[in-house]
């Protein structure tokens, strides 16, 4: 079986990406995750080292981190394959969709490290990414988004059908992707198909910083699948 590593940013693309590649037929061995030269939070989605930790936990998937910089993130990513590779590891798989690129900077990296790269959302319309996902059970809360787009409100809440048709009619007067692919919101996972146990998020705090809101999870816990959410009550 051919084993792969997923390009992981703990939101639902990467995740999604990670979902297929894997009822495809193919091993995905580690998650690789590139966080900030500090350690402390991850490139892009500004998620806690720990957060990604419990998520690579609940999902029962390797998590592995390399710190970075802006400057040297494409040597160090690379330099992370090629360390992945000498594990047996022979492709990569990424949540990219339509961004040629995005598929430009893959393919390039793949190349240079001689492995296969594997984009299983590439070309399927974003509606219809958004809805699969939706509809396989799989929860993602919204984590970052754009201030003038998207009220304090949306932050925390679920991607569901109501977002979607949120994401739908702001497309009708503003210029978005809606999954989000031009950066007007992230996503962090909590539980599907992949997960063996899911992710309660118990303490979050909103926070606006240079245009954007974040959900910055300051407590979160693991459970198992099927077990009450906090502060439910059973009716039986």
């Amino acid at each position: 079986m051919h084993q792969v590593f997923t390009s992981w940013s703990g939101g639902k693309d990467s995740c999604f990406a990670c979902y297929q590649a894997a009822e495809g037929g193919l091993k995905v061995r580690y998650l690789l995750n590139m966080i900030t030269e500090d350690g402390k939070r991850s490139w892009i989605h500004g998620l806690s080292t720990e957060l990604l930790e419990m998520q690579s936990q609940a999902l029962g998937i390797p998590l592995v981190q390399r710190r970075s910089t802006m400057a040297t993130y494409e040597t160090d990513f690379k330099n992370a394959v090629l360390a992945l590779k000498k594990e047996g590891i022979g492709g990569g798989v990424f949540g990219d969709i339509d961004i040629d690129e995005h598929r430009q900077w893959v393919e390039r990296i793949c190349q240079q490290a001689d492995i296969t790269p594997h984009l299983p959302l590439w070309g399927i319309p974003q509606e219809e990414i958004l809805r699969d996902f939706i509809g396989l059970g799989f929860e993602a809360i919204i984590v970052v988004v754009k201030a003038e787009l998207f009220d304090e409100e949306w932050l925390g809440r679920k991607v569901d059908s109501d977002f979607l048709g949120y994401l739908s009619e702001l497309r009708e007067t503003k210029d978005i992707t809606l999954c989000g692919e031009s950066g007007e919101y992230h996503t962090f996972v909590t539980d599907g198909p992949l997960f063996k146990q899911r992710i309660e998020i118990v303490e979050t705090n909103k926070v606006l910083r240079e245009g954007y809101r974040f959900l910055d999870i300051l407590k979160s816990e693991l459970r198992a699948k099927g077990e009450l959410k906090r502060g439910e009550a059973s009716l039986i």
